[in-house]
């Protein structure tokens, strides 16, 4: 039996106990008028991995905790807040998502690159990326505290079991593994790429796969014996951006700037098993509150594609009236809203999930990149702008 198929197996015990989801929140504008087979991942209910012959299907969805309404008991008092980066600016903005205004704006480290819940979901560690610093924020205040050092904090990721926290050390082309609460370094490990960034874990969390922008490769790491796996060549002159694994576990979406578009990944193989145009600077993705889309923003397009996973194909294309430059950010808890940095534009975008508008563009300063919605669904984060399980 394959590791996907084995995990499928044990997963299968915990998630049938679980209720099926609430209702969709899309309308026609990011639904395919023809959807596929009940037993496709574009159901209501858990994605179904097959098992061996003759057996009946296990249910697994790796993003069965993140529905809308699941909040952990840890962030059930913290205020609904939406924390903005500005690298060039070196501060932080938060914005009130009910009035969409800017309530609240502090000085960080230099080159602030992304906004990170924590694994315990207590603290949003800001990545000072040029300042080697990370700061801390009280979701339950929204308020900043001391900073970390921290050498080259780009991105930052935790393992399933919350016993590690991964930076993403791009410029130093390393991946450091540290104390999930002091930052205190335990292992540092070269990479054979340059611009190491973004990345996320197989169905199983033994597995790291990160992509390395300035190379266009991805590297296969195995977490429990800490080396390199192996390295994925990408096509000549891509520049890989933000990874997603898909709700069923088999396959990893990578998205691709140069390129404009979705590499699929096999998540056993590590094999490219295809690619789908989105558009130009393909950049984050996001997965849809009922496990069936994926938000891919194309930068350079100004624009969103939105995947469906059966079809593993866009099905609606959401653009930005006038132009912009849509690039990290975050689905809200109720999965009625997606909203994006403008990283270009000094400005925030809110997408209505159901048919694609643009609600609101909002000021901030410049250089807005990897902007967190928080709190959101899950039991923990695995990092980024925030990958909940």
């Amino acid at each position: 039996m394959s590791r996907a198929s084995a995990v499928a197996a044990v997963l299968a015990l915990v998630l049938c106990a679980c209720s099926g989801p609430p209702p969709h929140a899309h309308g026609p504008a990011s639904v395919s008028p023809d959807p596929p087979s009940p037993t496709a991942s574009d159901t209501n209910d858990p994605v179904g991995l097959p098992k061996a012959h003759g057996e009946q299907r296990a249910v697994v969805d790796v993003y069965a905790h993140d529905r809308p309404g699941m909040l952990s008991p840890v962030v059930a008092g913290f205020p609904s807040l939406v924390y903005v980066p500005n690298s060039e600016s070196g501060t932080v903005s938060v914005i009130d998502p009910k009035t969409y205004k800017v309530i609240r704006h502090f000085v960080v480290g230099r080159r602030p690159q992304h906004v990170v819940p924590s694994w315990d979901l207590k603290t949003l560690w800001v990545n000072n990326n040029d300042g080697n610093t990370l700061t801390p924020i009280d979701p339950a205040t929204g308020e900043p505290g001391r900073p970390i050092a921290v050498e080259d904090p780009y991105n930052l990721y935790f393992t399933p079991d919350g016993t590690t926290a991964l930076v993403m050390a791009e410029r130093l082309n390393r991946l450091d593994f540290r104390d999930p609460h002091t930052f205190e370094l335990r292992e540092s490990m070269n990479v054979p790429c340059r611009g190491i960034n973004h990345a996320d874990f197989t169905m199983d969390g033994s597995i790291f796969l990160a992509s390395c922008e300035f190379s266009g490769h991805l590297v296969v790491v195995d977490l429990p014996h800490r080396r390199i796996r192996e390295v994925v060549r990408l096509d000549r002159h891509s520049m890989p951006q933000d990874v997603k694994l898909s709700p069923d576990g088999t396959t990893f979406y990578i998205a691709d700037m140069m390129k404009g578009g979705v590499w699929l990944v096999d998540a056993e193989t590590f094999k490219v098993s295809g690619f789908v145009p989105t558009g130009a600077g393909a950049h984050g993705l996001y997965v849809s509150r009922d496990s069936r889309e994926l938000y891919v923003s194309n930068r350079g397009a100004g624009s969103v594609s939105v995947i469906s996973f059966a079809k593993r194909r866009p099905v609606a294309i959401w653009r930005i009236p006038g132009g912009g430059s849509p690039d990290m950010g975050g689905v809200s808890a109720d999965g009625r809203r997606l909203w994006l940095a403008g990283r270009y534009n000094s400005e925030v975008y809110v997408f209505d999930t159901r048919d694609g508008h643009v609600i609101r563009r909002i000021k901030v300063d410049r250089g807005p990149h990897g902007l967190a919605v928080y709190p959101q669904p899950g039991r923990h984060s695995l990092g980024h702008t925030g990958i909940f399980r």
